[in-house]
């Protein structure tokens, strides 16, 4: 067992303990990030996304770890909505080695039915009693991370979801535009999945050797 295993090992009674005192509708979950395939150390009430020990690592584990990894020790209440419709929120800290480097993320992911079947039956009441009230999102907005997809339709997911966002054809795009997809999924952690390059490589229309030049750019 490697230093950076040890370390986060100590982490999993933590997600027993959690589970156990935030109840059900909390699915805690235990990444190694070193291990963007196979992350995943452990997991309970995994009924909100589906995943199981042993699976990947979410877009929102990677992006959060690239993106905020350097600046702070944890990050809360993200809102989003997993593959099976599941609205929740997602919080996550971060777990360092004698480097200061992150090499774990503990996430929380809490179920948001239950709170918004009490906030609906709050409302019918209120139309009852007090006439219709305004109408306002008691959730506010989602970021959509998707749950429990293979790391290969992850990957996928995420170099389409960028390209698309640009709105150029990437047969039309220009050096500029195709180096600022990399720069954003660069920033997404994409690359940290295996094949990413060559299926980048593939949606722009250009070569490997091309994205790994971009990716330098980008990292400097």
């Amino acid at each position: 067992m490697s230093n950076n295993q040890s370390i986060i090992s100590k982490y999993i009674p933590l997600v027993d303990f959690l589970a156990h005192v935030l109840g059900e509708n909390n699915e805690i979950a235990l990444h190694d990030v070193t291990n963007p395939e196979q992350s995943i150390v452990a997991i309970r009430n995994n009924y909100i996304s589906g995943q199981e020990i042993g699976g990947p690592a979410t877009d929102f584990v990677l992006q959060i770890s690239k993106n905020h990894g350097d600046s702070a020790d944890f990050v809360t209440n993200y809102e989003a909505i997993s593959k099976s419709k599941i609205r929740y929120h997602a919080s996550a800290y971060f777990i360092r080695n004698e480097h200061n480097d992150v090499i774990g993320v503990l996430c929380i992911n809490t179920d948001l039915e239950p709170y918004q079947n009490i906030m609906d039956a709050a409302h019918d009441i209120a139309r009852h009693l007090l006439g219709e009230p305004k109408k306002h999102s008691a959730l506010g907005s989602f970021n959509v991370e998707p749950l429990n997809l293979p790391i290969e339709d992850l990957t996928l997911n995420s170099i389409a979801r960028v390209i698309s966002a640009k709105g150029i054809p990437p047969e039309r795009m220009n050096q500029e535009e195709k180096i600022e997809i990399i720069n954003e999924l660069n920033l997404l952690g994409v690359f940290l999945l295996k094949g990413a390059v060559s299926e980048v490589a593939e949606q722009l229309k250009t070569s490997e050797a091309t994205v790994y030049r971009y990716i330098r750019i980008v990292q400097k």
